[in-house]
């Protein structure tokens, strides 16, 4: 059964998303995580949803960066995962591979992380945090310093004395059910999350945004199922791939009107899925089917 706006906590992909938009929020979380003090951040709106290959579908990330301009990508995990550490090696990827086409040289390229919030112990140590950076295997004390940190944050950390204590009560609310969720936890930075909580459960528009987010996975996994499938196995994998994802793009347009004949034509026997993913992040974000169509 599909949930309510009202029923979702801080790990919901959807409520986690929302309130990282907002600059503040994604700091405070940025400098508890890391133990780094952050002037200020940028979040990226036009990547809060994004579509991932390895999942087949829509999924919401936060997208970020700093004044130093290092780059931060962070995503909740609710449920274990396989292949963690080659998910995080794709983020990574994505990252480097966009300020590369964007200009940047090699030796600009800035530090980055990729972070995973984890409501589930990744790797069966009971560590609240586990980071990750490159190292030589036969020297320990030489690093790469290749810029590149991976971190995965869990909820089901027991090594409270070794973790800052901020952090540790992040986690916990993280952790919590509906109802433990509006407990104190004795954290300023908490409170404030879960003010910001209800504002999004109580505001129409943000309520609009989640049931069209949830349209988006039901009907993409549908359309996935009954042609993806079909497409890949008479086409390839790829162009199944691009098929889900042009219906994704006119689910969002929908929203506006009927799209025109032609408009659907050319997003059907669009092959490029750069170009699939870029009007899907136009669409997530215009007002109105005219604009959408003027920024293609």
């Amino acid at each position: 059964m599909k949930k309510q706006l009202k029923n979702l906590t801080i790990k919901d992909n959807f409520m986690f998303a929302a309130v990282m938009l907002d600059k503040e929020n994604c700091k405070g979380f940025l400098e508890r995580a890391l133990q780094i003090k952050i002037d200020h951040v940028e979040v990226c709106t036009e990547k809060n949803i994004v579509y991932h290959p390895e999942y087949k579908g829509v999924r919401l990330d936060v997208y970020a960066k700093d004044e130093n301009n290092t780059r931060y990508n962070v995503e909740m995990q609710v449920s274990s995962q396989s292949a963690l550490g080659l998910r995080s090696r794709y983020y990574q990827s994505q990252m480097d591979m966009e300020m590369l086409l964007s200009g940047c040289e090699y030796s600009e390229l800035p530090n980055s992380y990729v972070i995973f919030i984890c409501d589930f112990d990744p790797f069966g140590e009971k560590k609240y945090k586990y980071t990750f950076a490159m190292e030589c295997t036969e020297i320990k004390t030489v690093e790469l310093q290749d810029k590149r940190n991976i971190v995965f944050l869990s909820t089901k950390g027991e090594n409270d004395a070794e973790v800052p204590k901020e952090l540790v009560r992040f986690l916990k609310f993280v952790k919590a059910d509906l109802k433990e969720s509006q407990n104190d936890f004795e954290d300023e930075y908490v409170r404030k999350i879960q003010e910001f909580v209800k504002h999004i459960k109580q505001n129409r528009e943000m309520e609009e945004k989640y049931m069209l987010f949830e349209e988006l996975l039901k009907d993409e996994r549908e359309v996935g199922r009954k042609e993806g499938l079909e497409q890949g196995r008479n086409e390839g994998i790829s162009e199944g791939r691009n098929l889900g994802m042009s219906e994704i793009l006119k689910m969002f347009l929908s929203k506006f009107d009927i799209l025109p004949k032609e408009l659907q034509n050319k997003i059907s026997e669009e092959e490029d899925e750069e170009i699939l993913k870029y009007w899907i992040r136009i669409a997530s974000e215009v007002k109105s089917l005219d604009e959408f169509i003027s920024k293609m």
